[in-house]
């Protein structure tokens, strides 16, 4: 009799534990859009106003208020989230490997990068443009950039699309970081800057910086801001359309742009319709 009481108990017991793992199977996995327990997040951490790293270990930027809002959306709390480091190079092969969930990282929609990954979007329409010192009103057009010694760095096409066809006589400056082209700019080292405008709205923006630069707001291409995800996950993305489009309607987007961009008197663009591409 004792036997079958603790075989009883013991079944009971097993009963018990099957049913919380099938419970637990229901559980939202770390790596399932809605909710899992954790998420990884690919951002830039070294763009003031875009995504940055602060030395205290926070992240701030118009790219990671985005990204934290489309994820909490998606069921994760602001806790849930680990952002990782995507540099320019590396942003295809971290979402083909399954590094990070999704990618909000100044990353511009083209043909190139839309054969090998999808996007969600696009959240941003930003333009190339020249960054100048506030008291300069010597360029008034790019083609006042000729003879003028215009900053870019190493690996950007900015600087030599201006040249090529904008100002051929400019006087190219390669610098290392966009940090260094705005010193080198502070100081009359150089004359202009040239990258996205969103991008240099955010450096502008930074408390050591705020009057002292200007954007020319020259529009010299367009470049769609979207957000990148595995290809043929058209759940997630069909997810993060619906949570950006959701963060335009109830005003989040605006704060965010204000709060990211505002001190550089940086004029955007009316938020973009999901899948509007302006060429």
């Amino acid at each position: 009799m004792k036997l079958r009481k603790v075989t009883a108990a013991s079944a009971a017991v097993l009963a018990l534990a099957l049913a919380a793992t099938a419970c637990g199977s229901n559980d939202k996995d770390s790596d399932s859009a809605g909710g899992g327990k954790k998420i990884t997040i690919g951002i830039k951490i070294d763009q003031p106003g875009i995504g940055l790293k602060t030395p205290d270990g926070k992240y701030t930027g118009f790219d990671v208020d985005v990204a934290t809002y489309v994820a909490k959306e998606l069921g994760y709390d602001a806790k849930d989230i680990t952002f990782k480091e995507t540099k320019s190079a590396d942003r295809e092969t971290a979402i083909e490997r399954g590094d990070v969930k999704f990618i909000a990282a100044s990353y511009s929609i083209n043909d190139k990068r839309l054969a090998k990954v999808d996007f969600a979007g696009p959240y941003l329409l930003a333009h190339q443009d020249i960054l100048v010192r506030a008291d300069d009103d010597s360029i008034k057009s790019p083609a006042d950039l000729n003879n003028k010694k215009l900053c870019s760095v190493t690996g950007s096409t900015s600087a030599t699309n201006v040249k090529e066809k904008l100002a051929p006589k400019a006087q190219l400056q390669v610098y290392g970081g966009y940090s260094e082209c705005l010193t080198g700019l502070e100081n009359k080292v150089i004359d202009a800057l040239t990258t996205d405008d969103s991008i240099l709205a955010g450096y502008a923006s930074q408390d050591t910086a705020k009057g002292k630069f200007k954007l020319a707001g020259f529009k010299l291409s367009n470049e769609n801001y979207g957000i990148g995800l595995k290809k043929g996950d058209a759940d997630l993305k069909k997810k993060i359309d619906a949570a950006l489009t959701k963060m335009v309607s109830d005003g989040s987007w605006e704060k965010a742009v204000k709060a990211n961009f505002g001190p550089a008197n940086y004029k955007n663009e009316a938020a973009p319709k999901i899948g509007n591409i302006v060429k």
